[in-house]
């Protein structure tokens, strides 16, 4: 639980005392409390500043680059601090609902309008995190060569170090040029899996632990397919919004590449087939 050094510090910080604090579930990466004062309830995430430095403020940059587009529901940042080794997030604690009857309509037109969000580049103002991961955001002219420099590259040599072996990856990089659409590029949300939206009061999505990029809208559409939780009437109805180019299901083991990379590297050898016959598929 939070040591009273915490404690302490979080009450200068809220100005208020705090009546009651438990550790919340879902904390992979971070640990999680939330905090009750009289007047109050947020949450606090935790994690260690010198081993994911500057974790929490590209989480606040990302979410406060998606609260900007005014498109979902984003919680606010009270706090990002340190106190000592352990950095911290602070956030208003979000009391979960049940689904309006238009909840899939919603999701589906709010997607497209965050996805309309453009830059003439693909990349980010910083590089962030996925997950524990650190992850580059170079500024890129187009779609391929910011997913070819600033994701495939980066996980394989991450995972060929943790003794994975690939084989055609240039080729691989080769025939996936002429795949991958020209398309301005979108904000992506970067993490879009179904653990990283929650329904607030209203029934409404919030979303949460973004991974932000100006890169192709098909990395978000990939990822919630990848592991699925998500109703198919959101596709449905993003499409009828913001249609996307012909093929974008053939191109989406493409984009699920990246995202099981990454598994792969945090989670280990049960991602490594996967990995393997979609690399195969283009080599």
């Amino acid at each position: 639980m939070l040591s009273p050094k915490h404690i302490n510090h979080f009450e200068t910080l809220l100005s208020e005392k705090i009546k009651e604090s438990y550790l919340l579930s879902g904390g992979d990466i971070n640990s999680v409390y939330a905090l009750i004062t009289k007047n109050q309830k947020v949450v606090i995430k935790l994690n260690s500043n010198s081993k994911f430095p500057g974790l929490f403020e590209a989480e606040a940059a990302g979410l406060q680059k998606l609260r900007d587009c005014n498109c979902f529901v984003i919680p606010d940042v009270l706090q990002v601090g340190t106190l000592g080794d352990d950095a911290f997030l602070m956030m208003p604690y979000i009391a979960k609902g049940e689904k309006t009857t238009n909840f899939s309509e919603e999701f589906g037109k709010r997607l497209a309008q965050l996805h309309r969000e453009s830059k003439p580049y693909f990349g980010f103002e910083e590089d962030n995190y996925i997950g524990s991961l650190s992850q580059k955001n170079t500024k890129c002219k187009s779609a391929f060569d910011f997913y070819i420099v600033s994701r495939l590259e980066p996980q394989f040599n991450m995972a060929i170090q943790k003794g994975f072996a690939f084989l055609g990856l240039d080729m691989f990089y080769k025939n996936i040029e002429n795949e991958i659409p020209s398309e301005k590029s979108s904000l992506v949300h970067g993490d879009l899996w179904n653990g990283n939206y929650i329904i607030n009061e209203e029934g409404l999505p919030c979303l949460i632990d973004p991974a932000v990029a100006y890169a192709s809208r098909e990395m978000d559409i990939a990822m919630m397919h990848l592991f699925g939780g998500f109703d198919n009437r959101i596709f449905e109805v993003y499409h009828d919004t913001y249609p996307l180019i012909e093929n974008w299901k053939i191109r989406q083991p493409i984009w699920q590449l990246y995202y099981l990379l990454v598994h792969l590297n945090l989670f280990g050898v049960s991602y490594y087939q996967q990995v393997k016959t979609i690399v195969k598929m283009y080599s």
